[in-house]
C-alpha cells in the first residue's frame, strides 16, 4: 500500500499549486492542509518543530516524512513518469529551467502578485516600494525569456510537457494579478500556457 499523501499548503500560492497539479496530471491523490501565511500560521511552534523548521509551505507530506520545497516535491511525484525526460540532456534542462524559476522567476513574478494582489500597495513598506519597480522590471525581463524560447520550442525542456513546465505555469499563468504585467505581451508564453490548461488532469488553481 503507497504512503498517504498529504499537502501542507496556502491555495493561492503558485508553489502550492504546482505540486496539486502535478498531482492531478499524473492522478495522484492528496490530502490538503490549508494554512494562512497571511496570519502567520506557518510560524507557530508546533508548525516549525513538525512540519517545516524554515517556517514556509508547501510541505509534501509522505507518509511520515516530510518534502519541503515545491520543486523537490514536484520531483518526488514524478519520479518514473513522463513529466521527468529520459533523456539526459533534457533531464537536466529541465532542473536548469527549475532553479530558474526559483531564482528569476518566482522572486519577481510571484513576488509582485503577492505584493499588489494579496497585501496590497498601500500596505507595503518602505523598502518593498522601493524594490517594487526592479522586481517588475525583472519579471518582464523573466516572461520575455521564456517567450523567445517557445517562440522556438513548443516546450521548456525536452520534447513534451515536464515538470520545467508546469514548475513556470504556476505562477506565469496568474503574473497578471497585481496589474504589474500583460501576458498579451508574450504570445508564445499564450500558447504554451493553453496547451498546458488543456492537457489530461489539469486542474486550475482555484480547484
Amino acid at each position: 500500500m503507497s504512503e498517504p499523501l498529504i499537502l501542507h499548503e496556502y491555495a493561492a500560492s503558485g508553489n502550492c499549486y504546482k505540486i496539486r497539479l502535478t498531482a492531478a496530471l499524473l492522478g495522484m491523490p492528496l490530502e490538503r492542509r490549508p494554512y494562512d501565511i497571511l496570519k502567520g500560521e506557518t510560524r507557530t511552534p508546533e508548525f516549525l518543530a513538525t512540519v517545516n523548521a524554515n517556517g514556509r509551505i508547501p510541505v509534501l507530506q509522505i507518509g511520515n516524512r516530510f518534502m519541503p520545497e515545491s520543486n523537490a516535491a514536484c520531483v518526488w511525484l514524478a519520479h518514473g513518469s513522463p513529466l521527468i525526460p529520459s533523456d539526459r540532456f533534457a533531464q537536466a534542462d529541465m532542473l536548469r529551467w527549475m532553479f530558474w524559476e526559483q531564482y528569476n522567476h518566482e522572486p519577481n513574478v510571484a513576488t509582485t502578485r503577492f505584493w499588489l494582489a494579496f497585501v496590497g500597495r498601500d500596505n507595503l513598506s518602505q523598502l518593498q516600494l522601493g524594490l517594487l519597480p526592479g522586481k517588475i522590471e525583472a519579471g518582464k525581463a523573466a516572461l520575455a525569456l521564456m517567450d523567445e524560447h517557445l517562440g522556438r520550442d513548443e516546450w521548456l525542456a525536452g520534447d513534451g510537457l515536464s515538470l520545467a513546465d508546469i514548475a513556470l505555469f504556476a505562477y506565469t499563468h496568474v503574473a497578471e494579478e497585481g496589474g504589474a504585467f500583460r501576458l498579451a505581451d508574450y504570445p508564445h508564453v499564450q500558447r504554451w500556457l493553453a496547451a498546458i490548461a488543456a492537457q489530461p488532469g489539469y486542474i486550475a488553481i482555484t480547484d
